[in-house]
């Protein structure tokens, strides 16, 4: 019987508090990501049961629901229909579930932030790299070649320039410039410098030195780190946007890049890089210790699913990098790789004993996903939820952690586990055997320890919530032409816009139009159309219909605010309809940064049409 769409959100909404609660909703391949407003309203049990959820957990802030590829889509339809709310990316859905974290997840995010986007490229450099190094242990003519000496350069690559890779994707996190961030990571691997892997064979006063000021800097690269550049490109991106508001506009384009670079680069070399190096090598000490010792990787392979579950595993990450970077293998990979395979173990045992066929139907599609590295599905659809399979898969990641420390295992890439790191691995057959271990332990603990509870009776349904109200269709028009007709799209009083207090929105360079005084903080699509463009700072959109090019810029000034104060409902390219919501603002806060509020609404391509007037009527 095929799935109702409608019914399946309705009970959605209905369990989660209604479209009220709802802050953000999006949607990936499989699952409906949600942003809650206040998590106590949300019915987890009852969820569990709606005909069309597969699985449920909670990440990062974001209620995951697992309801299926090519259906998930058709229900997030309903959804926005039936709780009002509006379509949302998964990047708005992460900046809000961001946004409601503690401080300190935040800054353990933040690695996650960083590396996960450069993972293609460092997982291909190091899946080569194994398969390069291992082919002449089976033909040793093939290391004297120049194929080899080809591939093996395009295989180290990404290690040997890492630091721009995590500059470029770091200046991305931070909001700075990607351009100026690669040129903070290639000036800490400048040829110019010693390079950092071989500054070992200089002997004592052999480095040269620059003094400047009361600084001695040794002229030495950064090959190797990761931390240090994070941190140069943080304080790049905090000293662009200063300069960005503090410079005046003639001028910001020669003097912001070349004080964020001078100040950033001096920083850099005399205080970040000499400080930060030094602890990020304590760091990886650490973490190797951790790794090769009995008791340490005991440990992190119990605590490594536990971490998953807070969304703080890719904080792994930098460690992983470091030590690739400095030894060309990465050592922490085995106690992952262990821990997840573990995971895959307790999930396939509750596949093989569960009569539920809908936990059946989740449980092994979820394994099948472990085993390859993604433990999402398993631990929050499946051994979270029943915590004591969860539990044998720490006690079996603890154990295959165990037998990948005392065989030394690792491998040349990090953010691959389970069955794809097969080819990378420094010893394939002993890798093997960790995985079988970690898998087998769990899963037989599971079969002997986990018992499925017996049915629950089903609960009462859930009132549907309420469908949204219609869109509240202005009725009031403030330009009229041969092609079409714009509604006042904010409410308020309606001044011509030669009044507007803005010299450009006045002069009509901009198009003719009208400003409004709002009354009202909402502005809605003035008619049905496209929205052509958005403004970074959330301030102004522009719409487009029946070749009417309009601009609705809310305040005078305003895009000093940097968003702050303004909420857009839409992004490039959406279609809309007359009346539906396009920006919440804050009157308050524009006023209170000096601005004013007045809303210019502007037909840009005025010239071109026929019949032009405006003014309300």
């Amino acid at each position: 019987m095929a799935l109702d769409y409608r019914k399946c959100a309705e009970e959605i909404a209905a369990n989660i508090g209604g479209g009220s609660n709802v802050i953000s909703a999006a949607h990936c391949a499989t699952r409906l990501r949600l942003v809650i407003a206040d998590n106590s309203k949300v019915n987890k049990a009852a969820l569990e049961n709606v005909d069309g959820v597969k699985g449920m957990f909670e990440s990062n802030g974001q209620l995951q629901l697992i309801i299926g590829t090519g259906t998930v889509n058709k229900v997030y339809d309903e959804f926005l229909s039936v709780t009002g709310a509006s379509a949302a990316t998964k990047a708005d859905v992460k900046a809000a579930a961001a946004s409601k974290m503690p401080l300190w997840k935040k800054i353990l995010k933040t690695p996650g932030d960083v590396f996960v986007p450069i993972l293609p490229a460092i997982v291909a450099s190091g899946l080569m790299m194994g398969i390069v190094e291992a082919i002449p242990k089976f033909w040793p003519a093939f290391g004297n070649s120049d194929w080899f000496a080809f591939l093996d350069l395009v295989a180290n690559t990404a290690f040997a320039l890492l630091p721009v890779l995590v500059a470029i994707s770091a200046a991305r996190v931070f909001g700075g410039n990607i351009f100026l961030g690669a040129v903070v990571g290639l000036m800490m691997v400048h040829p110019a410098l010693i390079n950092a892997w071989t500054v070992g064979s200089y002997a004592a006063g052999e480095i040269p030195t620059w003094h400047l000021f009361f600084f001695n800097v040794q002229q030495v690269g950064y090959q190797g780190h990761v931390i240090p550049v994070i941190l140069a490109v943080l304080l790049m991106s905090v000293v662009e946007k200063w300069l960005h508001k503090k410079v005046p506009e003639m001028i910001d384009l020669f003097v912001t890049p070349l004080c964020t670079v001078l100040i950033t680069s001096f920083v850099t070399f005399t205080i970040i890089g000499p400080v930060f190096s030094v602890l990020e090598n304590w760091v990886l000490t650490g973490a190797k210790w951790l790794a090769s010792s009995l008791f340490g990787s005991v440990v992190m392979g119990a605590i490594y699913p536990w971490t998953v579950v807070m969304g703080l595993h890719h904080m792994y990450n930098v460690i992983e990098a470091g030590m690739i970077a400095q030894t060309g293998l990465n050592t922490w990979m085995p106690i992952a790789s262990a821990a997840n395979f573990a995971q895959f173990g307790a999930c396939l045992a509750v596949a093989l004993k569960v009569k539920n066929q809908k936990t059946k139907s989740v449980a092994f599609p979820s394994a099948l996903s472990a085993s390859l590295g993604i433990t999402e599905p398993a631990i929050f659809g499946i051994n979270f939820r029943f915590m004591k399979p969860f539990i044998c898969g720490m006690a079996g990641g603890a154990v295959g952690s165990l037998f990948g420390s005392l065989f030394k295992l690792g491998a040349p890439v990090y953010g691959v586990t389970g069955i794809p790191a097969i080819p990378a691995v420094n010893n394939i057959p002993l890798y093997l055997v960790e995985l079988l271990i970690a898998a087998g332990v769990a899963f037989i603990l599971t079969t002997i320890i986990w018992r499925e509870d017996a049915p629950a009776p089903a609960p009462a349904a859930a009132a549907p919530a309420p469908a949204p109200a219609r869109l509240e269709v202005p009725t009031t028009s403030v330009i009229r032409c041969a092609n079409g007709t714009v509604l006042q799209p904010v409410k308020g009083n309606v001044i011509p816009y030669d009044q507007i207090p803005d010299n450009t929105f006045a002069s009509g360079v901009l198009g003719v139009g009208v400003g409004v005084q709002p009354t009202d903080e909402v502005v809605v699509a003035p008619f049905d159309g496209e929205i052509t463009s958005v403004a970074e700072s959330k301030h102004a959109v522009g719409v487009a219909a029946n070749d009417m090019e309009l601009l609705i810029h809310v305040g005078v000034d305003t895009v000093a605010m940097n968003g702050d104060g303004f909420d857009c409902l839409v992004k490039e390219g959406d279609q809309v309809k007359a009346g539906q919501p396009l920006i919440r603002f804050s009157r308050a806060k524009i006023k209170a940064a000096g601005y004013s509020d007045t809303v210019a609404v502007l037909l840009t391509n005025s010239d071109d049409l026929d019949g032009v007037e405006y003014g309300a009527k």
